[in-house]
């Protein structure tokens, strides 16, 4: 049986991973733009931490919407945000994306804490 606090769950899920699978979707179709914008923000070796963002974001946004993982995706989405948001959003024209940072990493952390829910791929394997 689906109780209602399950499929809140799940949908939370979702939705956290759409920030993430966008986000590399973004940096796989404006790959050069991208690793430019992180040139220009001090990033070291663009072209490779730009690969590594994107394999980041795929893995952990697919391990939330899956709930595969999921516990160990939310940790490594979230050290992954610390970096980003320390280098991309501490100025205070961007407080409102630091913010939103945060509380996506707030959001993360549950999930870590808390588990996906029993509508998920983990849930499963405990059966």
């Amino acid at each position: 049986m689906m109780d209602s606090d399950n499929i809140l769950i799940l949908v939370g899920r979702v939705f956290l991973a759409a920030v993430f699978l966008a986000s590399a979707f973004g940096k796989i179709t404006n790959f050069a733009g991208t690793t430019q914008y992180m040139a220009a923000h001090g990033v070291p070796l663009p072209v490779f931490l730009c690969g590594a963002a994107v394999a980041a974001e795929v893995l952990g946004g697919f391990c939330l919407v899956l709930g595969f993982q999921a516990r160990w995706g939310a940790i490594a989405l979230f050290i992954y945000m610390v970096p980003v948001t320390l280098v991309f959003h501490l100025a205070p024209e961007q407080r409102i994306q630091f913010l939103k940072n945060l509380a996506i990493m707030g959001g993360l952390l549950h999930l870590a804490g808390s588990g996906p829910g029993r509508i998920s791929l983990d849930h499963r394997s405990d059966a």
